[in-house]
């Protein structure tokens, strides 16, 4: 009996990532929907909270540098299987937590597990897409970031409604198990699938480099990566941008809370609002680049000039000190979001334009790593500033000060990418041996 051939499966592919994407932010983003209630009944300060998140980045940092090897190493259907279950099980065990500690444990296992997801997405689009695709692929997958804090803001007031605390996590965790059974049925590479027909395996492939139709896995020198300027690139697109998109994933909730008394035990438009622009910005940025790339641009050239697009939209989050009401904020945060998820997109991207695909999880992983990093010390920044305007009775400028400090960072950070990617050429395999 003959196995039915599906049309456009890579879209099928990229579906489950989008997906998988969606439960790691959403199980990601619960921490911060609870803050209020959890910090009245565990009496957490600014600071404490800041460990906790200090916690969840740490674990993130050691997972990704890990995970992107293990990913290589293993293959992506069987990677991406292990990282989704360590992740789910930590996700649970914080209704189990009972002090600022018990949190801070669940967190790193939780940091440790989702490390896996975006060395394994992004090694899927380079396996399942040819380069032209591969940002609007990116983008699509990427907008689960988004998707699942929105997701997040629907289920955490509907359970708390029904339910404690406690059953966020257990009913949130389980979600990974559930998408686990459709990855095992419906993932394998392009060559292995049977259910790919010959003419999408012929699009994937003539849009691909050489190497990456090679299917044997092929030892490589992880170190040697290390010694090039694309790698460095990566690291720094990620380094100091990442820490930014974590302090409004982590934060926000808050400040609406403190500053516009938004009570988060019930449904948030505010909140909605800026998340779902995150969705928008994550496609949209992968679709821009991506028909300039069709229209006849050089690859890189293309990515680089949207990121320095984007980096100048960003500027625009400081005018938020300035804002009247509470829309005026929702309309410039939702801007500033949407603009952070456009430049992640086409980030990641670069990684796969740079890298043969044998080695696009390590590179991921590596960067991410340096995000995570900076996702270490920022919050010690945030948890500081927040409780010393706090002290000083005036909690909004230590928002509005780092509100600043967001804007200016990622033209900061694209001039350092162009330097280091002027001359920039694919690497190829036989660099890295």
């Amino acid at each position: 009996m003959s196995t039915v051939k599906f049309p456009y499966y890579r879209w099928i592919i990229v579906a489950l990532v989008f997906i998988a994407t969606t439960i790691n932010y959403l199980d990601r983003q619960i921490i911060g929907l609870l803050k209020p209630i959890l910090e009245k009944e565990f009496n957490w300060s600014e600071t404490d909270y800041a460990r906790i998140v200090m916690a969840f980045t740490a674990a993130y940092a050691i997972g990704l540098g890990l995970a992107g090897w293990v990913i290589d190493k293993t293959g992506t259907k069987v990677g991406y299987a292990l990282t989704i279950v360590f992740w789910s099980v930590a996700g649970m065990l914080h209704a189990v937590a009972r002090s600022a500690f018990g949190f801070a444990l669940a967190r790193l296992g939780l940091g440790l597990g989702e490390a896996g997801n975006f060395p394994a997405a992004v090694k899927t689009v380079a396996e399942w897409f040819p380069k032209k695709e591969r940002a609007l692929a990116t983008g699509i997958f990427n907008a689960g970031t988004s998707v699942g804090v929105v997701v997040a803001l629907i289920l955490v007031p509907w359970i708390l409604s029904h339910y404690g605390w406690q059953e966020v996590f257990w009913i949130t965790g389980a979600l990974g198990f559930v998408w686990l059974i459709f990855w095992l049925i419906f993932y394998d590479i392009p060559a292995k699938q049977k259910r790919l027909s010959a003419k999408e395996f012929a699009l994937i492939t003539s849009g691909q480099d050489t190497t990456e139709h090679e299917s044997e896995r092929i030892s490589v020198n992880w170190f040697k990566l290390f010694t090039l300027p694309q790698t460095w690139a990566c690291i720094t697109g990620k380094a100091f941008i990442d820490p930014i998109f974590w302090f409004f994933l982590f934060w926000l909730p808050s400040y609406f809370s403190t500053t516009y008394a938004l009570d988060l035990k019930r449904f948030s438009p505010e909140l909605m609002i800026i998340y779902t622009a995150t969705t928008v910005g994550s496609i949209g940025g992968g679709y821009l680049s991506s028909l300039l790339i069709k229209r006849g641009w050089p690859t890189l050239k293309a990515r680089k000039t949207v990121l320095i697009v984007f980096a100048v939209l960003e500027i625009s989050i400081i005018l938020a000190q300035f804002a009247t009401n509470v829309w005026m904020v929702v309309a410039l945060i939702s801007l500033a979001v949407a603009v952070h998820q456009a430049w992640a997109t086409n980030v990641f991207t670069i990684a796969s334009d740079l890298f043969p695909k044998q080695v696009v999880s390590s590179v991921v992983g590596i960067a991410g790593m340096a995000g995570a990093v900076g996702g270490i010390f920022f919050p010690m920044l945030v948890g500081y500033l927040l409780d010393s305007y706090k002290a000083a009775g005036n909690l909004a400028g230590g928002y509005n000060l780092l509100f600043t400090i967001c804007g200016f960072t990622y033209l900061t950070v694209w001039v350092i990418i162009h330097l280091l990617t002027r001359n920039a050429k694919t690497v190829e395999l036989h660099q890295l041996q």
